[in-house]
């Protein structure tokens, strides 16, 4: 089973995740976004595996700050913004064959594994 985490060592929630992972005796593809960009497709393909729109994994704070509206951007153009300010997506998602889901709760993960 090949498991990946898009991942922010800073981010108390991913580390937890990335824990839980561990704990279950799997060592997960680490991806951290914020220095491995992800690309447009790596991303449709995830939104699609997880059931959601491009909004529902943006950090709305973090976009704010970066001047982002997100309520007047297509999810296209949500997508390019999460590519040009990678801090903006939210975190931590983990991949698993063809699941993926947003660990937020950490405890998510539980769901795809």
């Amino acid at each position: 089973m090949i498991v990946t985490i898009f991942h922010n060592p800073r981010c108390s929630k991913s580390r937890k995740t990335l824990a839980i992972l561990e704990g279950k005796g799997i060592k997960p593809n680490i991806i951290e976004y914020l220095i491995q960009p992800v690309s447009f497709s790596e991303i449709k393909k995830i939104l699609s595996m997880m059931g959601k729109a491009p909004h529902e994994i943006i950090r709305v704070k973090d976009a704010k700050d970066e001047n982002i509206d997100i309520d007047s951007l297509s999810g296209n153009d949500l997508i390019k913004a999460i590519i040009k300010y990678p801090r903006i997506l939210e975190r931590p998602i983990v991949v698993v064959g063809e699941k993926a889901v947003l660990c937020r709760p950490p405890e998510n993960v539980l769901k795809i594994l």
